[in-house]
């Protein structure tokens, strides 16, 4: 495997691109060598799968695409990005609140600690911006 490797792929902020991102990230990481078994997989099918949503949800028209890009580097620690073009950061619901919805960033934020990484969102280049996770890359074992 090289010592760095990438990802990316832009889809339009439509519901279906949720299902789109989730699909790329998941072959992605199954053609980096991750077991599609092993328990990564489904924590970052779950962050993948909130950051894609409030990409097409909570960007209000206003970002007609988002990105998503993936690397591995160093065969060390593995960065998820989803970036889109509107100029609003996320903000964090109070904790009283009583709604279905509106968790997901506390999600990824606490499954991210508990694996070691850790969650950021950062000015994008051109404007927007992007939620970056940042996780150690968990080695397969060979032979």
């Amino acid at each position: 495997m090289a010592d760095h490797q990438e990802a990316t792929i832009t889809l339009p902020s439509v519901p279906a691109s949720v299902a789109a991102a989730r699909r790329h990230v998941m072959e992605t990481l199954r053609a980096w060598g991750l077991p599609a078994e092993a328990d990564a997989m489904e924590m970052l099918r779950l962050i993948v799968s909130e950051l894609a949503t409030n990409a097409v949800q909570h960007t209000f028209g206003r970002s007609p695409t988002f990105t998503v890009d993936l690397r591995l580097e160093e065969t060390e620690r593995l960065c998820l990005g989803v970036t889109d073009s509107h100029p609003g950061r996320p903000r964090r619901l109070p904790a009283a609140v009583q709604q279905d919805n509106g968790r997901g960033l506390v999600i990824i934020r606490t499954l991210t600690a508990e694996s070691g990484g850790r969650m950021r969102v950062v000015p994008a280049p051109g404007g927007g911006k992007t939620v970056r996770v940042e996780l150690p890359w968990l080695p397969v074992p060979t032979g």
